[in-house]
């Protein structure tokens, strides 16, 4: 019902197309956790990837509502530093993510696709 953001199609779409597999392990009981999040429902964070550089991870989101939004992207992880790159993975010029207590924000305008070089505390 609705127009398709409210319907919430592409996240079905993307539960329809990569389903979660259940993996057997022992009987110890485990927390559940995220090691990633988005604060809009019009962001998908697409992509987590090692970077080339071994002590870094490369994350990519996409606005997919044809809108501009400000959304906030909080990890667990222990980030050291956070920058903006480019599909080779090199830092753009005025690119540093200040770090934030609620995570990194950013701006999206319609459809944009953003990478985030990530790199780790050592």
């Amino acid at each position: 019902a609705g127009s398709f953001q409210d319907a919430g199609v592409i996240q079905h779409a993307y539960n329809l197309n990569f389903p979660l597999h259940v993996v057997p392990t022992s009987s110890a009981q485990c927390l559940a956790r995220s090691a990633f999040s988005v604060s809009s429902p019009a962001i998908v964070l697409e992509t987590i990837k090692q970077a080339n550089r071994l002590e870094a991870v490369v994350v990519r989101l996409y606005e997919a509502h044809g809108s501009t939004v400000e959304a906030w992207l909080q990890t667990s992880l222990p980030i050291q530093e956070a920058m903006l790159c480019d599909l080779l993975e090199q830092p753009v010029a005025q690119g540093r993510l200040p770090l934030e207590e609620q995570g990194m924000r950013l701006s999206f305008t319609p459809f944009r696709v953003i990478s985030i070089l990530l790199v780790l505390q050592q």
